[in-house]
């Protein structure tokens, strides 16, 4: 199997993302139970925040490895990591 460039991390990725589950469970529940829409609204927030906190991190890692690797092996390998990436990014920026 490939080596992630969170793969030294990923028992902590893990562990994250499933108090991530856990948090969007509540807000399930939360609804369920007819909560007040501005404190159902501030756990949606926070779980945002939760997961773009993991995504800048995934972003970090795949930069120091995977596309370091890549510019390793030739410029083309590199350029195309890079692109790549940027992508990766703007989906991210626009959701």
């Amino acid at each position: 199997m490939a080596e992630r460039g969170y793969s030294a991390t990923k028992d902590q990725l893990t562990n994250r993302l499933a108090r991530i589950e856990g948090q969007v469970r509540g807000i399930a529940r939360m609804v369920d139970e007819d909560t007040y829409c501005i404190d159902v609204l501030t756990q949606i927030s926070a779980v945002t925040k939760a997961l773009q906190a993991v995504s800048i991190g995934l972003v970090e890692d795949h930069l120091a490895h995977c596309v370091v690797d890549a510019a390793r092996n030739s410029p083309e390998e590199g350029a195309a990591k890079v692109k790549e990436a940027s992508d990766a990014i703007a989906r991210l920026v626009r959701s």
